[in-house]
Order: C-alpha cells, then structure tokens, then sequence
C-alpha cells in the first residue's frame, strides 16, 4: 500500500485532485500522465457533476469546463484505462457525487472503476447510514470506500463514519466548500489525534491548501495533503491567459512539483 511505504520513508503522500475533462480530454488526460512525475503520490481524480454541492468557485467551473467539454463517466473511466498502459503503480481515487454513479449503474460502474484501475471511491454526498448501495457493490470489487470526517465530526458520529471506512480517511480541515477557507494547523493536528485515537486507518487532510508552505505544515503530521481548488485554478489561470496546452500543463505541473517537494520534504 502506498501510505505503507510512504511511512517506511518518513514522508506523508502529495495526493492532487484534477477534474476529468478539465478544460477539454486531451489537455486533462496530459496533465493526468505528468502527475506521478511531478511527485503525486495518489491522484483524485474529480468526476464532473453539473451540482457539485461540496465544491466551491473553482472546482464548480472546473466541472462546468469539463461537462462543456463533453466529459461523461464512461471518458472517466477510459482516461483511467488508458493511464493505466504505462502507470500501474500509483493509487487513483475517483472523487465526486452519487448521482452520476446512479445514472451509469451502481454495480455495473463499481465494476468497470475496478476493471479500468481505480482503486478508491470518494463519494462525498453519501453518509454512512445510505452508502450500503455502492459500498457493497464496491466491496465486491475491491475497491475502497473512503470516508470524510469534518470539525463537525463528533466522537459518535466518528465511530459511524469510521467503521466502514477504506483506504484511507479523508479529514476536511475547515467545515464548508472547497477552496474557501483556511485552516489553523493546530486545529487540525488536534483534530487529526482525535481521529488517529479510533482508526489505524492513514490520515489525509483537504480542504484550504493552497500553497507549498501549507502543505507542508500538513504534512508534518498528517499522512497526506490533498490540494485541489490550487491546482485546477491554474487551469483556469492558463485558459485565462490564453495558454496553449502545453502550456496549462506545464504550470500545473509545475506548481504540483513545488507542493510535492514541500510535502515530501516537510519532515526533513
């Protein structure tokens, strides 16, 4: 497992998050491809969904951009094949909602995610009490279900969110939409043992990371720092600037690498 050795070394994971299709396939697929290099450790990769009701500004147009672009989960699921001709080393978690999962067919997408090289599933709009309907059908697959815990999170409801957690937990430092708010480290380091105290399950932590200094403020601690709102809004600053594709993903790549090296080098 990639945490495990992550631990072995001393270092927490870089996990991004980019939006499949975001700004177009080919663009997204090249970023996708470059990301292992840059230093990602484990890629969230978001499903576009026209409500994304966690998201804030940036991930919202990023799934506009990708949606207009033709984006569709079977495209999902076939840049995830096609990175997996030269990649089957680092761990994809696909990241996004349950309604497009429902429209594609529960078991028949639990199925195909595995068959396509997916290894975990974020599906941030269903709580524990109703994921039995892809938890199972994922399970059956093997692939993990990764659950979120919040500052809202209390001890019981944590025992909840835990008990049938995978992979790794997801803890959202600031409560609210993605990209919005910042974080006190200290808030998080104290949430972080309070959740380490009832798993032995790897810790990662999204949510207000923007820069390298903050994800390696994180990362000190925390067994992973996931940036995303950071990373697409480089897409939308290249589209912006009229960048060509080289271009957009050169600068993402780019800005992954400073926040890898931040990461893996945080406890140095």
């Amino acid at each position: 497992m990639q945490f495990e050795r992550l631990q072995r070394a001393g270092r927490a994971a870089f996990i991004p998050f980019v939006t499949a299709g975001d700004p177009d396939a080919e663009t997204s697929f090249a970023i996708l491809e470059k990301l292992p290099s840059a230093g990602a450790d484990l890629i969230e990769l978001g499903v576009p969904f026209s409500d994304p009701m966690a998201d804030g500004p940036a991930i919202q147009a990023s799934s506009q951009r990708a949606l207009t672009a033709g984006m569709t989960v079977a495209k999902v699921l076939d840049m995830v094949r096609r990175f997996r001709k030269h990649d089957l080393a680092t761990p994809i978690v696909l990241m996004g909602y349950y309604n497009p999962i429902h429209a594609y067919g529960t078991a028949r997408f639990a199925k195909d995610a595995a068959q396509a090289g997916v290894d975990g599933l974020i599906t941030v709009d269903l709580p524990p009490e109703e994921d039995t309907v892809l938890r199972t059908p994922a399970a059956a697959q093997h692939l993990d279900l990764i659950r979120l815990a919040t500052p809202t999170t209390d001890e019981p409801r944590l025992d909840k969110i835990l008990s049938a957690a995978g992979g790794f937990v997801y803890y959202v430092s600031v409560a609210g939409v993605t990209g919005t708010k910042t974080f006190t480290v200290e808030d998080v380091r104290n949430a972080l043992r309070r959740v380490k105290a009832h798993t032995s399950l790897p810790c990662a932590v999204g949510f207000g990371i923007k820069t390298p200094d903050q994800a390696a403020e994180i990362a000190r601690f925390a067994d992973g720092a996931v940036v995303g709102s950071a990373v697409v809004m480089h897409v939308a600053a290249g589209l912006q600037s009229g960048l060509r594709r080289a271009g957009i993903v050169r600068d993402v790549t780019d800005f992954c690498a400073a926040l890898a090296s931040a990461v893996h080098c945080a406890r140095l």
